[in-house]
């Protein structure tokens, strides 16, 4: 049976720095909830759970240094009454934004996590685990840097914070730069400094690497890659979503071309739940060592083409 992890970055954004205090209404609103309050953050987990299917939300929590707690316990909130995980997730370019300074001497924007030292990035997890807790989470267990932006430190401030599931490799961005796994493109689970590093699935399309996310990938995709990794006896997939992604680019209208896809995938998986085990990151993950001939997942360029024709139908719809 294979490990499948249906993780959603669950996360705000204002449309850019300026005027955020008077755009955080609208963009939580919209991000969270979706559009008339549909087609966001409820509506996902909702589907999931009709199906019987879990789903870890890398929460991000740094913006409640602007605007406060109560956001952040609706997203929390919402994410545990539904029977699914909130797990820590952070992008750092909240630091300079906050009310009261979460590092000393913080002078302008650090987009990424592998842009702050081992110190700093030790004492920022700790405040996201604190502010997680506070907002009525369990304490986390797993951990995603936002944009995939992590670095060998970042295990190490991990460690220090007793979290020992990281979800940050991907090969298709940060991975092979992040210092983690020198010379090595992790596409298994591996443990790595005390750390059980639990990569984001890619493969091949024939162009190069890509990653396995709901707005990335078609469903045809997806399924034949569920079923790959199964024959390969891959230990686990990770799938990328968004709590925003069944809206389109600028969060003005459905994208029904997600939504049918979503409830295709929970279809699959529900139906296939003999092979495909949806689970979450509160149990250990035990996995053995990668094969030492790599596993290599893929998809034929007639699918990528095809995939492609839909990407550009929904751009146009």
């Amino acid at each position: 049976m294979l490990d499948v992890f249906y993780t959603i970055d669950v996360e705000v954004w204002c449309d850019g720095w300026e005027n955020i205090d008077q755009k955080f209404p609208d963009a939580f609103a919209r991000y969270v909830h979706g559009l008339s309050g549909t087609y966001g953050l409820p509506y996902q987990l909702d589907v999931l759970r009709a199906h019987g299917l879990k789903s870890v939300c890398f929460v991000e929590p740094l913006f409640a240094g602007r605007f406060g707690m109560g956001p952040l316990e609706e997203m929390v909130g919402l994410i545990e009454a539904s029977g699914h995980e909130a797990q820590l997730h952070m992008h750092p370019e909240w630091v300079d934004e906050a009310r009261q300074a979460l590092l000393p001497n913080v002078q302008g924007k650090r987009q990424h996590l592998r842009y702050y030292s081992l110190e700093e990035q030790t004492s920022l997890i700790a405040t996201g685990i604190e502010w997680l807790m506070r907002a009525g989470a369990p304490r986390p267990t797993a951990f995603r840097a936002g944009s995939f932006a992590f670095n060998a430190d970042t295990l190490t401030a991990l460690l220090r914070n007793e979290i020992f599931i990281d979800s940050s490799y991907n090969a298709s961005m940060f991975g092979p730069s992040s210092g983690v796994s020198p010379g090595q493109l992790l596409a298994w689970p591996a443990m790595i400094q005390g750390v059980q590093e639990l990569p984001m699935t890619v493969y091949n399309d024939g162009r190069g690497l890509r990653h396995t996310q709901l707005t990335a990938c078609s469903s045809d995709e997806l399924e034949c890659l569920l079923w790959q990794a199964l024959e390969q006896q891959v230990p686990a997939l990770v799938i990328l979503s968004h709590n925003f992604e069944l809206l389109n680019a600028n969060l003005s209208n459905v994208d029904k071309v997600l939504v049918k896809r979503l409830h295709r995938l929970c279809e699959f998986l529900e139906k296939n739940s003999d092979c495909f085990n949806v689970r979450g990151l509160r149990d250990p993950l035990i996995y053995p060592p990668a094969p030492s001939t790599a596993v290599s997942l893929a998809s034929p360029l007639w699918r990528t083409a095809a995939r492609t024709l839909e990407q550009a139908w929904r751009r146009v719809y």
